[in-house]
């Protein structure tokens, strides 16, 4: 009963931009973190960045000062702007938030289905 949708995903050359966005819905009483992982092939999902709800911000190393995480919490979503992009830059970006529901006491992970970038040199 809860959904998080992704997009904003594609194909860019490298030195540009792309904004993702992820809206979560359904029967929500609250959201605390919101986060964007990513993943290639053979490796393990890693860490992008991540932003609490009083908006706190964590960012992996290897995206520090291209990367801004933000969101809206009037509609749910959070946003991964993307600039400076890279080749290593590609993979799959998901989107996690902790979302607690009504009648709920604990807040449970929510992970979206997943958006391809894909950094062209």
């Amino acid at each position: 009963q809860v959904q998080l949708v992704e997009s904003g995903g594609g194909l860019v050359q490298a030195g540009g931009s792309l904004r993702l966005s992820c809206a979560a819905s359904g029967s929500i009483f609250s959201i605390n973190d919101m986060g964007w992982y990513r993943q290639v092939p053979g490796k393990q999902r890693e860490l992008v960045a991540v932003i609490t709800s009083g908006a706190g911000t964590n960012y992996a190393d290897s995206v520090k000062g291209r990367f801004t995480i933000s969101r809206d919490n009037a509609k749910n979503t959070a946003y991964l702007q993307m600039n400076s992009l890279k080749p290593e830059d590609t993979a799959v970006y998901y989107c996690k938030a902790e979302i607690r529901r009504p009648y709920y006491l604990q807040s449970v992970d929510y992970w979206g289905q997943g958006t391809q970038v894909t950094v062209s040199s």
